[in-house]
């Protein structure tokens, strides 16, 4: 389902973004800049989870609100302790006069996460000039930031010396189709399967009839229908989903270690940060920094199958090579 790639290069901000393939969708991990975004990318956007509000993991929201605005959008943020009182601040550094009478409406959901078990969530909506609605309610906080029909996120607390959240983003199973069979039943490729996967997943009845549109192999375009039950039997395999793990700005202790690994347990990707080499660990430390062995050393002991590092420190610019053979070295268990 995800096409999951670093926002930018390994030594700039943080930041991963998760495309949904064939649904014009996409979250992102993390808020630093997002020049490298084109605007189109930012409009896939419907979440948005923040581990902590530090400038390079933050500085992105700006430039977020201004491509969105005056376009028909809804975004939920998910952040830590004081999030809604920064978006709230952020906001208010503008003048908002003139937007309660755009046509379309853009809404921010800001949800803040409190590490003793509970959230809050509020709203700040362009037709009301941006003024916070909520937010003084609290609600159990069980991991579970997003769950929806296709996937889910979860969130948990890491020690950065403030609270700073990991993330990880999971689809709930992957609907596949099988070609031979496709082509067996001279059936074309097209926008119609998304269609038919989001009619499978819902439970819609077995005589639902689904329109196929596009050309066959033959060049016919006519359309036909034929039932949601007989196309799950000849087409579907189901295995399962994927799952990416995003990691940054965390000390290397036991506790950050067991909850690092609970979380992105056989995940497909970790994204996790590695800013400093292990020669410098006296650094890390001091920071709340993982070491590139640090990093490697983790992803093995969650057994994910790919390591993606970043974050790294510019004192290694130039040096990355370092950074990643560490890592990699780290992860393989050599």
């Amino acid at each position: 389902m995800f096409n999951a790639a670093l926002v930018n290069g390994p030594f700039d901000d943080p930041g991963v973004y998760l495309e949904m393939k064939y649904r014009r969708r996409a979250l992102l991990f993390d808020l630093g800049e997002l020049h490298a975004l084109p605007p189109r990318n930012i409009l896939k956007i419907s979440h948005v989870c923040v581990s902590h509000t530090h400038m390079d993991h933050f500085i992105g929201f700006d430039h977020l609100v201004r491509i969105c605005l005056g376009r028909d959008r809804t975004i939920k943020l998910f952040g830590p302790p004081g999030f809604i009182d920064q978006i709230q601040s952020r906001l208010n550094a503008y003048t908002w006069n003139l937007i309660a009478d755009y046509t379309n409406d853009f809404i921010l959901v800001v949800t803040e996460i409190h590490p003793e078990g509970w959230m809050k969530t509020a709203h700040f909506s362009c037709k009301n000039s941006f003024r916070k609605e909520g937010g003084q309610d609290r609600e159990t906080f069980p991991e579970m930031l997003i769950d929806e029909r296709l996937f889910s996120v979860k969130g948990v607390f890491l020690d950065h010396k403030i609270p700073c959240l990991a993330f990880c983003a999971e689809e709930k199973q992957r609907i596949n189709i099988r070609k031979d069979a496709l082509q067996a039943m001279g059936l074309p490729v097209g926008p119609w399967l998304t269609d038919f996967k989001d009619r499978f997943a819902d439970n819609y009845p077995s005589d639902f009839p689904i329109r196929i549109r596009g050309k066959n192999e033959g060049g016919s375009g006519e359309e036909k229908q034929i039932p949601l039950g007989v196309l799950t039997e000849r087409l579907v395999k189901i295995t399962p989903g994927q799952k990416i793990a995003y990691v940054t700005d965390v000390l290397y202790n036991e506790a950050n270690i067991a909850a690092i690994v609970a979380l992105a347990r056989n995940a497909d990707i970790l994204f996790i940060e590695a800013a400093f080499s292990h020669d410098d660990s006296d650094q890390a430390l001091k920071k709340y920094h993982l070491t590139a062995r640090q990093a490697g050393t983790i992803a093995r002991q969650a057994g994910v199958k790919r390591i993606i590092p970043f974050h790294f420190s510019p004192k290694y610019t130039g040096f990355e090579n370092i950074l990643r053979t560490e890592a990699e070295r780290a992860f393989k268990g050599l």
